[in-house]
């Protein structure tokens, strides 16, 4: 596994190096997985838009060596800890949302996300016995809603 995340940052170094591009990615083995942590003077390039082209970058190697990683493993690309930064704020929006359905008691709609996004959201929510979460849509609009649930009659 070691193996594969080396194989990983000497790849993204040499896409870095080819686009000219002043970053460097360092392979990092923990608990959780590898992670490709970047930095670089270009690191703001890559948090920008949301951390699109973060994104992009972290599909992209997972395509290419994901496959030689075990069962469920995943290569996480970041940047300055942009990852753990968004992760604490869409557990804030999560709360946010929560409140906001119990206060109303009207379903709530967040914007297109990715898969990794809305899971952070549903995990958010798991445990809120009042609350059901929902993936609705379709490719790069599926969303996530928030409701109350409906209590089963008898």
């Amino acid at each position: 596994m070691k193996e594969t995340f080396e194989q990983a940052e000497g790849y993204l170094n040499a896409i870095f190096d080819g686009v000219g591009f002043d970053l460097h990615a360092t392979a990092k083995v923990s608990d959780e997985g590898g992670v490709l942590d970047i930095d670089g003077d270009d690191a703001a390039l890559l948090r920008s838009e949301g951390g699109e082209l973060l994104d992009a970058l972290e599909y992209f190697v997972n395509q290419s060596y994901a496959r030689t990683l075990p069962q469920g493993e995943r290569i996480v690309c970041d940047v300055h800890s942009f990852r753990a930064m968004r992760e604490a704020e869409l557990r804030a929006m999560a709360r946010h949302a929560a409140e906001r359905v119990r206060a109303s008691g009207v379903a709530f709609t967040f914007g297109p996300m990715n898969a990794n996004e809305r899971r952070v959201l549903h995990l958010s929510l798991a445990e809120e016995t009042d609350l059901l979460t929902e993936s609705v849509g379709e490719g790069n609009t599926r969303r996530l809603t928030v409701s109350l649930k409906v209590a089963a009659k008898q």
